[in-house]
């Protein structure tokens, strides 16, 4: 479990951040919504150790990730920036196998081989493992991203908006692939998320930020109402059940 305490976070005297505190509970999809600049990605990174906090602590499964050694955390927590532009030539087997670093130190053993070879199974790109980077279209590049934190082998997943610069078909692919690698490898995946109906649709729990601050989380049915999603967004909206899931509706 990872459990947050108070976490806060300023930038140029402004408070971007906080005070949070909130438990993500183990297994299942977890996405975090709510407006630009609510403190999503802030608190994705802080979770992951890819920034400090002001004042705040996070906890997994016991372990403080900012005071534990980095080698311990990576075995334990994998993390996809936003920002996950490589510039460097490299094929897909090759940026897949970055993600084994924590474990084998850059020497692939036979054991880091395999990771890699599953990862590009479930990912779908054994076919194209050989490509490079540039050789992908963005729907693909994504996809090796995503199978170089799986093969990185961690129980906990933070993604930072792996659906940016998607479109509806391959969007819907990389959540369904998440939502493999919750119930098929037992991975606690949490991402950030704008489409609140892609949200609704793959998530086991829903956590809305505004302000910096949580307003409320909860699963899909008790977040997909007119009366949260108004509240996180400030925005009227309906909510129809289509097929047992709640599918939010924005109109002026």
């Amino acid at each position: 479990m990872i459990t947050v305490s108070g976490l806060t976070k300023t930038y140029d005297a402004q408070t971007v951040l906080g005070p949070v505190s909130e438990h993500l509970a183990v297994g299942g999809l977890t996405s975090l919504i709510g407006p630009n600049g609510a403190g999503k990605s802030t608190l994705l990174t802080i979770t992951g150790r890819l920034a400090a906090p002001d004042t705040g602590q996070v906890l997994l499964d016991g372990l403080d990730v900012h005071r534990a050694k980095s080698s311990e955390v990576a075995r334990r927590l994998a993390v996809l920036r936003q920002e996950n532009h490589v510039t460097a030539r490299v094929t897909v087997r090759e940026l897949v196998g970055f993600g084994r670093f924590p474990h084998s130190g850059g020497r692939l053993r036979a054991e880091d081989v395999e990771h890699v070879d599953r990862a590009l199974e479930f990912l779908d790109l054994t076919d194209l493992q050989d490509r490079f980077l540039d050789q992908l279209s963005g729907g693909q590049r994504q996809r090796a991203h995503v199978a170089m934190v799986l093969a990185q082998d961690t129980g906990h997943v933070l993604l930072d908006e792996p659906l940016n610069n998607l479109d509806i078909k391959h969007a819907v692919r990389m959540m369904g692939l998440l939502r493999r690698a919750a119930d098929e490898l037992g991975r606690t995946v949490v991402l950030v998320v704008h489409d609140i109906n892609f949200a609704a649709a793959w998530s086991d729990r829903i956590v809305a930020l505004r302000d910096g601050r949580v307003v409320a989380s909860g699963t899909p049915a008790e977040m997909v109402t007119p009366e949260v999603l108004g509240r996180v967004f400030d925005t009227p909206v309906r909510v129809h059940v289509l097929d047992g899931v709640p599918t939010a509706v924005y109109y002026r």
